[in-house]
């Protein structure tokens, strides 16, 4: 599961992410210049999207370049599941289950 990006024609195709996290979800930022997607850590199939896993948050240049974390959390499935970013792009919302952790 890596990130990947191509021109809307579907040509040029190129690969954005290429670690050992399983990279998912990316939203691309109202101004064009980032990228933000959940990483899962390598134990998780890549072929699975469960929702309640640790996972960070991780940002990177939209133009490539390497990824950042943004947040460790306990999520997955439903904490990027829609474009979140702020129009001005300096902030986005996820959804975050690390309140389950608490009795």
């Amino acid at each position: 599961m890596q990130i990947w990006r191509m021109r809307p024609d579907g040509t040029e195709p190129e690969q954005l992410t290429d670690d050992a996290f399983n990279n998912w979800f990316p939203h691309v930022s109202p101004d064009g210049r980032w990228v933000l997607f959940l990483s899962y850590l390598p134990d998780v199939d890549p072929s699975d999207h469960p929702f309640y896993r640790p996972v960070y948050l991780r940002m990177m240049p939209a133009a490539g370049g390497s990824p950042r974390v943004v947040a460790y959390l306990y999520g997955g499935q439903g904490t990027l599941n829609v474009n979140s970013w702020a129009p001005d792009s300096r902030h986005a919302a996820f959804v975050s289950n690390s309140d389950r952790l608490r009795p």
